[in-house]
């Protein structure tokens, strides 16, 4: 059995995962680069397998979910030079997009509008934990993602990710220097540090349990909620609405969104 590659691609991270089967059995962050070439990438995922035994020979899909049109572009030209047709001429790779099958209903305005991570998110929470759902996931921005009880993606809201709210903080302020974006012991700081900390963490926590909160009121009845995405360990144990942390859901979305199209 071949490895299906799942490429979430975000404006500050690229998350691979290798799949066999249904089965995630490897995962890897990189930083996004958007200059990247499609040598350059075969040269980076090259590498990564071949920690695992594996090389470029052993791709046998890939499924790219992008934010970042210069790497979907080359993502796509990679997969094109390195990966074969099947045998019956089949495609073997895989970005979502408009005009591709999902299985999620966009119950909003401008339907291309929605990115594909939302639409991977969507996907895999409501077969994995059904609906109503709302999904946070904590990344460059973070997102809210809302899921009605029939799987439908119903919109949500963007607030800045807490790295790009501190940054902007610490540019800003010339006598504050950064902080690693853990949890004081207390709200109140006896110094700067931790003043910054408790600012920065618990009120990040706030403005995520005050969406919640809002979000929750809106959609009515008692959805999961789910966190996601590379700094959902560092908000979600504070936040006590977040009921559960799915690390991999973007991925696993992903790998079904490939399964819908490759029948």
């Amino acid at each position: 059995m071949g490895i299906l590659l799942a490429l979430d691609v975000g404006n500050t991270n690229l998350v691979i995962g290798a799949y066999k089967g249904a089965t995630l059995v490897r995962t890897w962050r990189a930083a996004t680069h958007v200059e990247r070439t499609e040598d350059e990438l075969a040269i980076m995922i090259d590498g990564l397998l071949a920690r695992e035994e594996l090389g470029l020979d052993d791709i046998d899909a890939m499924v790219v979910g992008s934010v970042v049109p210069p790497l979907t572009l080359a993502l796509t030209r990679f997969a094109e030079r390195h990966l074969e047709a099947a045998a019956d001429g089949t495609r073997r790779h895989l970005v979502i997009g408009p005009g591709i099958k999902t299985g999620v209903r966009l119950r909003v305005d401008n339907p291309s509008e929605v990115g594909a991570d939302r639409i991977a998110n969507t996907l895999a929470a409501h077969r994995r934990y059904g609906g109503p759902a709302v999904i946070v996931d904590f990344g460059t921005s973070t997102n809210f993602d809302v899921v009605s009880a029939e799987g439908d993606f119903l919109g949500g809201s963007f607030a800045p990710g807490i790295e790009i709210a501190a940054e902007s903080l610490f540019g800003r302020a010339s006598r504050l220097f950064r902080v690693p974006l853990t949890p004081p012991r207390d709200a109140i700081g006896k110094n700067t540090a931790d003043c910054l900390r408790s600012g920065i963490v618990f009120g990040y926590v706030g403005l995520v349990e005050g969406l919640l909160a809002r979000i929750v009121a809106e959609l009515g009845g008692h959805p999961r909620i789910i966190a996601t995405g590379g700094l959902a360990s560092t908000i979600a144990p504070l936040a006590k609405s977040i009921e559960r942390v799915d690390e991999d859901l973007t991925l696993e979305g992903l790998r079904m969104l490939w399964e819908l199209n490759a029948a």
